[in-house]
């Protein structure tokens, strides 16, 4: 029986699988991919970000399909792929996703843009419609709950799971993924 595939795209810091350590157990039901986005190297000089690079990496990395699990900044490369194509798309896991251009006129996000606004502009961003979507946010910054009630207002799931800016590596954030993915698994389903 084929398994579905699951694209794991990093925020900043570490990358490809070093970037999601409580999450390689999934690998035993899902074939997993942990990226490397545009710009992140163990050994050479960080490049600038290159959002289109990226998205067209998410894109392929997603095949025929599958689920796609972004952290924080890495939210915003694999919302905008899937945005362009939602059909690929089984299914998104937000884990403190920086996506402030979807809240910018909220309380938290308008201080936070106003802020750090002189170092980054947010890229372009909308809601992915019919996409079964987790966001999973630490407790610990209002910004990100901001983002995650709005996402729950256009029909996203929300878990607060502790962990701060990485809910993923709590022991309930790694069960809130394992156990949303089985829920919207195909394969299941079937």
């Amino acid at each position: 029986m084929a398994r579905e595939r699951v694209v794991f795209v990093h925020g900043a810091g570490s990358f490809g699988a070093a970037a999601w350590p409580r999450q390689h157990g999934l690998a035993l039901d899902y074939e997993c991919l942990f990226l490397r986005r545009h710009g992140y190297d163990a050994v050479a000089e960080p490049l600038p970000p290159d959002l289109e690079a990226d998205i067209a990496l998410i894109r392929e990395e997603l095949a025929d399909g599958g689920h796609l699990v972004a952290h924080s900044a890495g939210a915003v490369p694999a919302m905008l792929a899937a945005l362009r194509d939602p059909a690929r798309v089984l299914s998104l896991v937000l884990c403190e996703p920086a996506v402030f251009s979807l809240t910018r006129d909220l309380p938290a996000t308008t201080a936070h843009r106003n802020l750090l606004q002189p170092l980054f502009d947010d890229a372009p961003l909308d809601i992915v419609p019919g996409v079964p979507t987790l966001v999973l946010t630490g407790g610990w910054e209002p910004l990100y709950e901001e983002v995650a009630d709005f996402l729950v207002s256009t029909g996203a799931e929300h878990r607060q799971v502790g962990g701060n800016h990485r809910p993923q590596d709590t022991d309930a954030g790694r069960q809130a993924i394992r156990d949303f993915l089985a829920s919207v698994s195909r394969i299941g389903a079937s």
